[in-house]
């Protein structure tokens, strides 16, 4: 074969002549069938077209979501707020990387104490009003002030004294230094809204600078958006409307993705999901990442207050099955600390723990028990197949003389009503992109989302050290010993790490490389994606 021939087929496909599954036959018959996928990717989604309407088929959908991007907890919120309605100051792309978003450049001091944010010149809000300082640092402010509720809360505040020097300039001085401050940046709670006169964001409003704006929205059912002429990515903000279809069964999402009723669905029944691939005309995404499901306990609650009642529920955990079975190989084993192997610090060296029933009654022992009876609240909004894992773990967990009942609990409102209100559910993580953003997050005493409640002294001590160290082979042993003591003395059991599974229709062209800090391109397909 030749470079002219491939060059010629892929020709086609970019002028819309040719299908992904007639590039694939050609490209096979030429010898290149392991190469045709990329091949085509290269050609497809090469150039961005305008144009069309995007249905979006999201789970985790409530009828008490709002626009408060502070509040937002799961894929349909963070799809709609972060990813088409609003902008952050920077954003994660496929490489795992935080570059400028609404910001244009980020200078830190020598001791990354300091940093210096340029915003972007002329960026408008769907009403108008041009961005500057005082939208930013009144954003910020919002997640860290009196009362906030804001899970961002943690992360707001290590942000420091905020001032701003001209109406494009945002100073930020940190009580001390932080190598990753701009992926907190990031975060999917801290969008940038409009500041009135008063200093006040109406958040409700739903008033962004995103590619987006909200022409219809009923919390729990569906959202109708509006491109944003004047958004400021010229390549992105590529479809005409966008329809978000709250569809929070998973059986439902797949029958709609089969059936052509959306263009795109989250989170796909792993038990079908190799079978809707087949189906001529869509596609389904395997993308690694930070995702990971967990069963956090209230630490300050017994039996969970007890490290060896801890040690032997995490014991008793057969992760290899969990994978094999929950994950249907979709994913990897995890260690019982958030950071998986893809991330930067991850502790490669600490030993993979394994399921050991004898061991787990051994601590049961040391608790001054001969057995143990606990409830585990579930609800597939925690994670697909949330209630047949639960019961998987405690057919796992008998051989240890540990009974555990599954409590199934409503899907609406579970985030709200369950997790973090009960002593032991299940839970779900799309994870951070850097290891002290999700310890400081999920992990840090006092912090809004600390699931288990856990306050461990020298955790504490590390997460600032690791925080302001700029030695990287020092900055990394100390996110090793973070990883052990979560592992050891946490109080989360990290059964896998999960490959975000999606699907989408063939008629999209996406980026060859898609963002694995979230689902669909990091949450980001209404922005990046666009119809071939």
């Amino acid at each position: 074969m030749s470079d002219y021939e491939i060059k010629k087929l892929q020709d086609r496909v970019t002028n819309g002549g040719m299908s992904r599954r007639e590039f694939l036959i050609a490209a096979s018959a030429l010898g290149l069938a392991a190469a045709a996928p990329a091949l085509y990717s290269q050609a497809a989604y090469a150039k961005p077209k305008k144009g069309g309407v995007y249905r979006l088929g999201l789970g985790s959908a409530n009828t008490g979501d709002n626009m408060d991007t502070g509040t937002n907890s799961d894929v349909y919120m963070i799809n709609m707020a972060h990813g088409a309605v609003r902008n952050c100051l920077t954003e994660v792309i496929a490489n795992g990387q935080a570059i400028p978003e609404l910001a244009e450049s980020l200078e830190p001091s020598a001791d990354a104490a300091t940093w210096v944010v340029k915003l972007r010149k002329g960026v408008e809000f769907h009403s108008g009003k041009t961005m500057d300082a005082d939208d930013v640092i009144t954003s910020i402010e919002h997640h860290r002030g009196e009362g906030t509720k804001s899970a961002a809360k943690s992360v707001a505040e290590s942000m420091g004294k905020i001032k701003k020097d001209g109406r494009r300039t945002v100073i930020f001085e940190l009580e001390s230094g932080n190598a990753d401050f701009p992926y907190l940046l990031s975060d999917y709670h801290i969008t940038i809204g409009p500041a009135d006169k008063m200093g006040k964001i109406d958040w409700q409003s739903g008033d962004g600078t995103g590619p987006y704006s909200i022409k219809a929205f009923e919390p729990g059912v569906s959202s109708h958006l509006i491109r944003h002429k004047n958004y400021f990515k010229k390549d992105e903000g590529n479809f005409d409307e966008v329809k978000l279809i709250a569809i929070n069964d998973v059986a439902a999402r797949m029958n709609a993705m089969s059936t052509g009723q959306v263009d795109a669905i989250i989170r796909c029944d792993l038990k079908t999901a190799k079978l809707l691939g087949k189906k001529s005309g869509l596609s389904v995404l395997q993308t690694d990442g930070t995702k990971h499901y967990t069963y956090p306990m209230d630490v300050r609650a017994a039996p969970f207050d007890d490290n060896n009642v801890r040690m032997a529920l995490k014991l008793g955990m057969n992760r290899e099955v969990f994978v094999k079975t929950v994950l249907r190989g979709y994913g990897s084993l995890g260690n019982d600390h958030p950071i998986s192997t893809s991330q930067n610090y991850h502790a490669s060296d600490l030993a993979q723990r394994k399921y050991d029933p004898d061991k787990a009654k051994w601590h049961l022992k040391q608790a001054g028990l001969s057995s143990l009876d606990v409830e585990l609240a579930a609800s597939d909004a925690a994670f697909a197949g949330a209630v047949d894992a639960a019961q998987l773990y405690a057919e796992s967990l008998k051989p240890a003389g540990i009974k555990l009942t599954v409590k199934r609990v409503s899907s609406d409102g579970y985030w709200d009503n369950v997790w973090m209100k009960v002593p032991w559910s299940a839970s779900y993580w799309s994870g951070r992109p850097t290891a002290d953003w999700m310890f400081t997050i999920g992990w840090a005493a006092g912090g809004n989302w600390t699931e288990t409640f856990w306050n461990n002294k020298r955790f504490e001590e590390l997460l600032v050290a690791g925080r302001a160290e700029l030695d990287e082979t020092k900055r990394g042993d100390i996110y090793k010993e973070m990883q052990a003591i979560c592992r050891d003395e946490g109080g989360s059991v990290i059964p896998c790490f999960a490959q975000s599974v999606d699907a989408a229709s063939d008629k999209l062209g996406r980026p060859a490389q898609l963002a694995g800090n979230f689902e669909l391109d990091g949450a980001r397909s209404i922005g990046r994606w666009w119809f071939l």
